[in-house]
Parts: structure tokens; sequence; C-alpha cells
């Protein structure tokens, strides 16, 4: 969500108008319209935004912090952005080291964390317009013949895609490959799966297997008997049913990036 729409959601959550809002923090109602709809020439100012942070029950600095990472030109962004998510995957690695050793004698890396007090606990990530959701499949000499998970821990990838209306902190992406899910996806399109979202069948789905570990991108039909039909959209490929005990996982394709 933008800024404006962050406003406005908690505008209506708190059952005030913009009316309301108006008199409260003393700037116009046509003015403060401007800004939850997108329209506004210039950016809030942060006297508004803390004025709207106390009014509409915001953390303190939380509307000025949003405001101005979006005044923020993009390249400068997009490296803080990139940095930030190396730091979660290093702090990702270290947590997962040490989580193996506890009641061992405790090793260096232990020792150096002791010492320099590095919290290496995943950080709650703060309300934004928008968030990174990790890519977790990458092309290397070429598509592989199937969708590839990496195993990375929640969060993290080598590469990322901003999705604006997207806040499940669970959420990933994947490239499409082959031509499996034509004429809907194409390869190389993104698509972002929510854990979140409720599947239903016929939904488009991102399938996880259990052992031996298997991933792949089907439209999914529950069936009887414990059945599921993972059913690709190109009419040239035939469907495979396999035993519902088989899958560990299944989210639903919930927005998509495609090449223009």
């Amino acid at each position: 969500m933008s800024l404006g729409q962050i406003i406005r959601k908690k505008r209506e959550q708190k059952s005030l108008t913009l009316d309301e809002v108006s008199h409260r923090v003393g700037f116009s109602k046509p003015y403060l319209s401007t800004i939850e709809t997108g329209k506004v020439k210039n950016p809030p100012s942060d006297e508004l935004l803390t004025k709207l942070e106390r009014v509409l029950e915001f953390e303190q600095g939380l509307l000025i912090h949003i405001a101005h990472m979006e005044r923020m030109p993009s390249d400068i962004r997009e490296m803080c952005e990139a940095q930030e998510a190396e730091n979660q995957k290093l702090r990702q690695i270290v947590k997962q080291v040490v989580g193996k050793r506890r009641g061992k004698s405790k090793t260096k890396l232990e020792a150096l964390l002791a010492e320099s007090d590095l919290n290496v606990e995943e950080e709650k990530a703060p309300l934004a317009p928008g968030r990174l959701v990790p890519i977790i499949n990458k092309v290397q000499a070429g598509y592989p013949a199937e969708f590839n998970d990496l195993d990375y821990p929640v969060g993290v990838a080598d590469d990322y895609v901003r999705c604006p209306d997207l806040h499940d902190p669970n959420a990933f992406a994947v490239r499409v490959v082959g031509d499996s899910m034509e004429p809907k996806f194409f390869e190389g399109d993104i698509v972002i799966f929510s854990p979140a979202a409720e599947v239903r069948s016929g939904d488009d789905c991102f399938v996880r297997f259990k052992m031996p570990h298997e991933t792949t991108f089907k439209r999914v039909f529950f069936e009887g008997d414990d059945q599921v039909r993972l059913q690709p959209r190109n009419e040239s490929y035939s469907p495979t049913v396999v035993e519902g005990k088989r899958i560990d996982g299944v989210y639903r394709a919930t927005i998509r990036y495609q090449r223009l």
C-alpha cells in the first residue's frame, strides 16, 4: 500500500471521517483527500504526518519513516533495501549455526556474538508501502526442467521483487519456467505466492512435495480419497494425480509481474 492508502485504511478503522481528521490536524479536507488518493503534488510535511500519527494512533515516527522512504531516489532506495536484505540473510545464517550447536561447547562465533552484543533475531518488519519478496528459484545455465526451491530461510533469497500491495511476511516469489502454464503465465514471469491466502480447488498454486523434495506450479484440484490433481493450463500437457500425503505445502498465486 502507498502512504495515502495506509493513512486511509487506518482512518476508516478508527471510524473517522475526513472532516473529523481535518479538524483535528488543522489541514483542509481536500488536501487530506489528495494525500489518501495519491494525487498530492508535494509530499506531506513532517508536521502534518506527526499530527496524523497522533490522531490516528500510529506508532510514533512511522508515517514519517514511510514518507521519507517514498521520497528517496529509487537507486538509493534499492541500495538500502539490498543491504537490509543481506543483513537479514546473515542474521538467518548465524541464527541457524548457533541454533544447531545449542547445548554444545561454545564456539568462537558464539563468543564473538556475546562480546559484540549483536542481535541475530529477526526484527519485526515495520508497516511500509510494500515489501521486498524473495525470489526462491534462479536460473543457472538456462532454465531447469521444473521449479527449484532453493530452501532459503523464510524471507531470504539471492533476488527480490517489490510488492506494493502485499504484507504477508512469509510471501515468496518464483520465476515461471517453461510453457506448461500458458496462456496465463509465460516463461520469465514472476509470480508471488502468499501462504496466508486461502487455497481453493482450481487455484494456481506453488506445490511443495515431501521427500523426494520437489516443487511445481500448477492448477490444484482437490478430489476424493485424498487425491490432488495438478493441472497444467497448457492443454498440450497432461494432468498429474498425486496422493495428498505426498504434499508438504500448497500456496496460492496472488500477484504476477509480466514482461511487456
